[in-house]
């Protein structure tokens, strides 16, 4: 299937993406069926497009462009189409019990957060979830999330000021006893 060593190691150095790309997905699609074709989808344009890629390029954001460019191409479709409702929902999803737990109590306090932090990020607009994962699940750099984004370095990082603001606000109002707000730590003291 691949002409060369390179375009096979090339193939299988874009791999260890997949878990970023599919959280990725679904912070977009909403719905785990869509982010598994985007991904697909994501993965077949590459394998398609491997020897456009330079040499020291950054396979990673160009992975996620591509994913996000998928994305963007889907909208423009689905506003021409007649909607559907996905019965499918993300809480079925099993959860994955951490072998490193101490105690039954820290399983569950650490489900309850992640479950309000899953929370409170889908209730930011769909601007501050991309940047919020881009930078603090996939570790992008602020240059890898603008090219992703297709933006200025600067609108990346104001628009990640923004959703951590906007987040932290959302966290203290969900549970202030778990997550009390830093102006109201001070005005306590």
């Amino acid at each position: 299937m691949f002409p060369d060593s390179q375009a096979k190691e090339d193939c299988n150095s874009g791999i260890e993406h997949i878990d970023g790309l599919y959280g990725y997905a679904l912070v977009l699609a909403q719905n785990r069926t869509d982010a598994e074709d985007l991904v697909q989808e994501t993965y077949l344009r590459a394998i398609r497009a491997m020897g456009r890629l330079r040499d020291d390029g950054n396979i990673k954001g160009w992975l996620f462009t591509i994913l996000r460019n998928i994305w963007l191409n889907e909208l423009r479709q689905r506003r021409k189409a007649p909607e559907t409702v996905d019965v499918e929902t993300d809480e079925r999803t099993s959860v994955l019990v951490d072998e490193n737990a101490d105690s039954p109590h820290d399983l569950y306090v650490a489900n309850l957060e992640r479950h309000h932090v899953h929370t409170a990020i889908q209730q930011l607009p769909e601007e501050a979830r991309e940047v919020i994962l881009l930078r603090e699940w996939e570790g992008l750099s602020y240059q890898d999330i603008a090219t992703v984004l297709d933006c200025p370095v600067g609108t990346v990082m104001s628009r990640l000021a923004r959703a951590r603001s906007k987040l932290c606000d959302l966290l203290c109002s969900l549970l202030p006893q778990m997550y009390p707000c830093p102006e109201r730590a001070v005005a306590a003291e």
